[in-house]
């Protein structure tokens, strides 16, 4: 292994964040390295005390086009791409006067920094760095001569290599290059996300060869959606943080953040309580978007394990709470609380007594995170600047991802003056705001999923069941069982997030008592269905749209 240590006599540096060289300018002094630098990092390091090599001095040629041709040149890329254990590359190194580097130490420009910051499109694109990635990539694919270093986190490393003279094995500049692809990859995949928002395919180019082949085509009208679902999917996303561990002890986890989304819910500011946990995280994200599934109306969610066990709308924040923990106060205990209005203090008072595990809101009125943090001292308290906006999801199976656009509010059938009444009088008022609510709800529940709701909330849900009979039958058990033996089944309204197959499911709905059902319809047994509905006198409409929920 000692035979592939490479000492550091020769070094570039050309770094935009200047924090940590002075680490590496003591070792350079120490050890008598030569070092070959650019513009600011040079005057930098002449700060320090070293004895610096303008690159324009090697390259024969000045900085131009206003810093955007620096390192671009063969004196300096040869430098750093000659294969030093080829002969061939050492002979035509000596016979072109090149000098070889030994160590080549990059930042790059702050693109993702550029573009969070709201700058216009002509400062993103001069953020955008060329000579960089491509002094970095040159000395990882020569890891066989030169030692790569791109995070200052490692300069204490590089010195300590400096100072006694050993420079780095074989094995270690391999790790070292692995990690500066990783760096230019991740730099690149930003770039990409931000140009193929801001610079999308123009009408234009239709018509010239672009559009989508018939094979495409087969696999649905969205293959021609450039933006949703490009031909390579490349995306970045940095590490935040490390977690306690996974969805259960013995699994290792970890948050990534999106570098140009500084508003989502994985950037949420932690304003009190326990570090959040994976778990925590899933819970969480899955209360927040149901809350905006309601807006604009205020509206309150209680979630566990990744399903709502209540959900309901108010005039005040406090009001819908206490609706949604109404539904089932038994699962209430340890759950995950989101609203999409600001925390009052009688909301905080009315929390204040049940076990939960995280809040997260847009925001708290005065004095109400003080209240928590002193009653509540275990209680994650989060803060989320906006409303989920992603219009992709991605879920990762063996071997590959799949992409989907989001789920949300927005299809025709989702409109109640598109909806079909196959089945009683047509809802009045206060019915049709129920079955609205109730179809909006259904939206966040696991499938397969049966919803019962009175008044802005729900007072019965059956989800995550392997066939909709179940489910409708957990809907009226629970919302018969746990309101202290209120039969609150009886006048409410149902969802159903996908068509009945058959006439049992909705005729246990109706037996209980419910007055109206929303449903997509769409199966053979329609007639079957809506006959049902129609020998009791039940109101049910269609919505033609289904909204499932794995």
């Amino acid at each position: 292994m000692a035979a592939t240590n490479r000492p550091i006599k020769r070094a570039l540096v050309s770094v935009y964040h200047k924090n940590g060289l002075d680490v590496l300018a003591r070792a350079f002094i120490k050890a008598s390295v030569e070092v070959v630098s650019t513009g600011s990092t040079a005057k930098a390091l002449r700060d320090y005390g070293v004895d610096v090599i303008d690159v324009s001095t090697v390259t024969g040629f000045p900085e131009s086009l206003g810093g955007r041709v620096k390192t671009l040149d063969p004196h300096i890329h040869a430098g750093i791409l000659a294969d030093m254990t080829n002969p061939d590359h050492v002979g035509q190194l000596r016979e072109l006067g090149i000098k070889p580097f030994d160590l080549v130490v990059v930042n790059l420009y702050p693109f993702e920094q550029t573009v969070i910051s709201g700058a216009d499109e002509a400062s993103c694109i001069e953020k955008i760095d060329i000579g960089g990635p491509s002094m970095v990539r040159g000395a990882a694919k020569n890891s066989a001569s030169v030692a790569v270093i791109t995070d200052p986190e490692d300069y204490a490393l590089v010195a300590s290599r400096v100072e006694n003279g050993s420079g780095f094995t074989l094995e270690e500049r391999r790790w070292l290059a692995a990690r500066a692809f990783a760096a230019t990859a991740a730099y690149d995949a930003s770039i990409i996300e931000w140009a193929s928002t801001t610079w999308p395919r123009p009408e234009s180019l239709t018509g010239d060869g672009h559009e989508p082949t018939t094979e495409d085509a087969a696999s649905g009208p969205s293959a021609a959606d450039e933006t949703l679902f490009p031909r390579n999917l490349t995306r970045t996303w940095s590490k935040s943080h490390e977690l306690r561990y996974g969805e259960n002890p013995h699994q290792k986890a970890a948050l990534y953040r999106d570098p140009l989304n500084l508003s989502g819910f994985a950037q949420a500011d932690q304003l009190g309580g326990k570090p959040m946990s994976y778990n925590n995280y899933v819970d969480a994200d899955a209360a927040w978007r149901a809350v905006w599934d309601m807006s604009p109306h205020i509206a309150v969610a209680v979630v566990k394990h990744n399903n709502p066990c209540g959900l309901a709308i108010g005039d005040t924040v406090a009001q819908a709470h206490l609706k949604a923990h109404a539904c089932d106060p038994l699962s209430a205990y340890g759950g995950v609380i989101a609203a999409n209005a600001p925390i009052t203090m009688e909301m905080a008072q009315g929390v204040r007594p049940i076990f939960t595990e995280v809040m997260v809101a847009p925001d708290y009125e005065p004095g109400v995170v003080e209240f928590l943090r002193q009653h509540k001292k275990n209680l994650r308290i989060l803060k989320v600047a906006q409303p989920p906006r992603s219009a992709t999801q991605m879920r990762a199976i063996d071997g590959g991802v799949l992409v989907q656009s989001t789920d949300l509010i927005d299809a025709p059938g989702d409109d109640p003056r598109s909806w079909t009444l196959v089945s009683g009088q047509a809802a009045d008022e206060p019915t049709l705001r129920d079955l609205q609510f109730a179809w909006r709800a259904i939206r966040c529940v696991k499938s397969n999923a049966v919803l019962l709701a009175h008044d802005g909330a729900t007072v019965g849900i059956g989800m995550g069941q392997v066939n909709r009979v179940d489910s409708c039958n957990l809907a009226v058990e629970r919302a018969n069982t746990l309101a202290d033996g209120a039969n609150r089944a009886r006048g409410s309204v149902a969802a159903s997030d996908a068509f009945f197959p058959f006439a049992d499911g909705p005729q246990i709905l109706i037996d209980a008592g419910v007055r109206a059902i929303v449903q997509p319809g769409g199966s053979i047994r329609d007639k079957e269905v809506i006959a049902a509905a129609q020998s009791s006198d039940v109101t049910m409409y269609l919505t033609g749209t289904r909204h499932f929920f794995h």
